[in-house]
């Protein structure tokens, strides 16, 4: 249960405690007053002091008073015939008024309430006036502005009940919405860091794998006519080997990818060139253009791993002879071209993605970019070798969130 509800209900429920409390209280005391002032008629007041104490126990007691007004309402005017009944008998009866107020404000109707209440104060003057066999102003003081009080006091608590509830509701419904909302970035960060470690399999172990998989066919096909070559191939497929296991490793532990470790993004790139050239039939050229400028890890991570997934296209698919990867600072932006003589292709009919055949790389290098606010265009035509470009702004938009891990 909630904490707010269960404090208003502690409190309900000593407030109507008190008010039992008072009542029998009062009933004691007028049946006290009477036996202890030989009244002539203290038997009679006892009596029926002892009766309305009891018709109220019973209607307290009973489910139905508490749920229906129709119920609460025949419960009251019994209690107040046999109230009428003793006040006829003793003034002091004149003070169960007050606790009758409450009763008939909390149980009955909002407009029956108050005229209920004006009926029982002047029942209540009226019998102290007869007793009194008098009338004075002072006399309807006490129950008029008992009443008055009373009603007050009952309309603001329940206005300020009804303001608590109110505030349940809405922290409970704002303590839902932030579960709900906390789901939903959950949800959102477990699919952004799926979609995240997709690209990075794709572009490291993925790519390696299929190295390994090229350099193998061609020691296949060296055997046994060239063993020496043969056994090139498969030096360069366990060295792509020990390379991707140091990636998996590093990946694994979400530290900056080993190509990067000592040296800058040009090195970098430098390097991935040669190793492409020494592992396939394949001549890498890197170049470098424009005035370096220092580069967040995200951005170095996405245009590596933009190089080294093109590279692996030119390699597996395009059957070029030369490709040339080109690193340039143009003022606000860094810029990352690869270029090659292969075959080409048609970029508007590219094959869908497929867990067999592969496909996804060109899909993984423009999510790369866009994420740091960046562009991806690729330009080819059939024959005529293919032309990738990436665009980064040096500085990302505030409203996107970079990878700052491979």
């Amino acid at each position: 249960m909630n904490a707010t509800a269960s404090a208003l209900t502690l409190t309900t429920r000593t407030l109507a405690w008190c008010l039992h409390l008072l009542i029998i209280g009062l009933l004691v005391l007028t049946s006290g007053r009477a036996l202890a002032g030989d009244h002539p008629h203290a038997g009679w007041i006892a009596a029926t002091a002892g009766a309305c104490g009891l018709v109220y126990a019973a209607g307290a007691l009973a489910p139905r008073v508490r749920r229906t007004w129709r119920g609460a309402a025949w419960w009251l005017a019994v209690v107040g015939t046999v109230w009428l009944a003793l006040l006829a008998l003793s003034p002091d009866a004149v003070w169960v008024a007050f606790p009758l107020y409450f009763l008939q404000l909390h149980l009955l109707p909002r407009r029956a309430g108050p005229i209920t209440v004006a009926a029982t104060a002047v029942a209540a003057i009226a019998g102290f006036s007869a007793h009194q066999h008098s009338f004075s102003p002072a006399m309807a003081i006490g129950p008029a502005l008992g009443a008055a009080v009373t009603v007050a006091g009952v309309r603001g608590y329940q206005a300020l009940y009804r303001e608590s509830e109110r505030r349940r509701r809405l922290i409970e419904e704002l303590t839902a919405t932030r579960a709900d909302l906390a789901r939903v970035q959950h949800t959102a960060g477990v699919l952004a860091e799926r979609e995240r470690l997709a690209r990075e399999i794709h572009d490291t172990l993925a790519q390696g794998l299929s190295s390994i998989q090229l350099l193998l066919r061609a020691a296949e096909r060296a055997l046994p006519q060239a063993p020496q070559n043969a056994a090139r191939h498969v030096g360069q497929a366990r060295q792509a080997a020990v390379d991707n296991l140091a990636e998996a490793r590093r990946f694994v532990a979400a530290l900056t990818p080993p190509t990067l470790e000592g040296t800058t993004l040009a090195g970098a790139l430098e390097r991935l060139c040669a190793t492409a050239s020494a592992r396939h039939r394949l001549t890498a050229r890197f170049r470098l253009t424009g005035d370096p400028a220092p580069l967040t890890t995200a951005h170095e991570v996405a245009l590596l791993r933009i190089a080294q997934s093109a590279l692996a296209n030119v390699v597996q698919h395009a059957e070029a002879t030369t490709a040339e990867v080109t690193l340039g600072y143009l003022g606000d932006h860094v810029a990352l071209d690869v270029a090659d003589d292969g075959r080409g292709f048609d970029p508007a009919r590219l094959p869908a993605p497929d867990p067999e055949t592969g496909g996804f790389g060109l899909a993984a290098m423009r999510a790369r970019a866009q994420a740091l606010g960046g562009t991806l265009t690729v330009e080819s035509a059939p024959g005529h070798g293919t032309a990738l470009a990436a665009q980064l702004p040096l500085t990302p938009p505030a409203d996107t969130e970079p990878e700052a891990r491979p």
